[in-house]
């Protein structure tokens, strides 16, 4: 499949990067201040991390606390928040209730405040990390199976989510459709962000020409029944060259970046790695 011509234009996106608690409450204050801030300083789009309004780790709370999408009352907010400010927010994640089982779903809203597109969260984190950390999401969450990508007004926007971001194939569908930018809202565990966070993030994006757009959760997280999480923060801006525009660190905060999407057709030309593909016989 031959990859689209990608839009070209400038614009300003927000990443912010939160330590998101088990109580909705506390993050939706938090979210709001956060993205106010960001488009207080110019961004156009603003992203928040995966699981914005809720990160609890125990199922039997986290099912006791969250909504359909038609019944969440957050989703309503948001898409007023988007209207008021008048910009592209992608809220990274929240989990979704379907029936008896969860989606980790990541929502794209317009500046009108219309939810344009959404996707669910497609590789789950199954792990037994070095200390005795231990994640099963399969067993909490649902995964999708649609890869999606989002028109914008500057370009197209590739969605994926944390995990992910491990599954090269994902990003080169995304980008062989016409994605010049990629989002990978995360709650990257401190762990494994140490390791391969930096590394992944700049890997996908010189692979497929494109910016990476990752805003991600930060420090300790607590469940209903006390177990902590720590995450690994350092919300990355990364062109499609690979290089890193910006890191924010550990901090709570937002980090905004200029994007310049010449840059996608200038990357992709002078490597086209795109339109090379081979089909290899086993």
């Amino acid at each position: 499949m031959m990859p689209q011509k990608p839009q070209q234009g400038k614009f300003s996106v927000g990443l912010v990067q939160m330590s998101s608690t088990n109580q909705v409450a506390e993050n939706m204050t938090s979210a709001e201040n956060l993205i106010r801030d960001a488009a207080s300083r110019g961004a156009e789009m603003v992203l928040t991390p995966e699981m914005t309004t809720l990160l609890e780790l125990d199922r039997s709370a986290l099912l006791s606390k969250i909504y359909s999408q038609d019944d969440d009352p957050s989703l309503p907010v948001f898409q007023a928040l988007a209207s008021e400010l008048n910009i592209w927010l992608v809220i990274g994640s929240m989990a979704i209730k379907q029936g008896g089982k969860i989606a980790n779903r990541c929502f794209v809203i317009s500046p009108m405040g219309k939810i344009v597109t959404h996707y669910d969260k497609i590789h789950m984190f199954d792990v037994d990390l070095p200390g005795g950390e231990q994640y099963r999401e399969s067993r909490s969450y649902e995964a999708g199976s649609q890869a999606v990508v989002a028109e914008t007004p500057w370009g197209n926007m590739g969605l994926s989510i944390c995990y992910d971001l491990r599954f090269p194939y994902l990003y080169r569908k995304l980008a062989q459709t016409g994605a010049s930018m990629i989002s990978v809202p995360a709650a990257f565990t401190a762990v494994t962000g140490r390791a391969h966070w930096h590394v992944l993030l700049r890997a996908r994006a010189i692979e497929n020409g494109a910016y990476v757009f990752a805003p991600a959760q930060t420090r300790s997280h607590m469940s209903a029944k006390g177990n902590a999480r720590e995450t690994f923060g350092h919300s990355l801006f990364v062109d499609p060259w690979g290089d890193i525009i910006d890191d924010g660190g550990v901090d709570v905060g937002v980090t905004v970046a200029e994007i310049d999407l010449s840059l996608v057709e200038r990357a992709r030309s002078r490597i086209p790695s795109l339109n090379h593909d081979q089909t290899i016989i086993s």
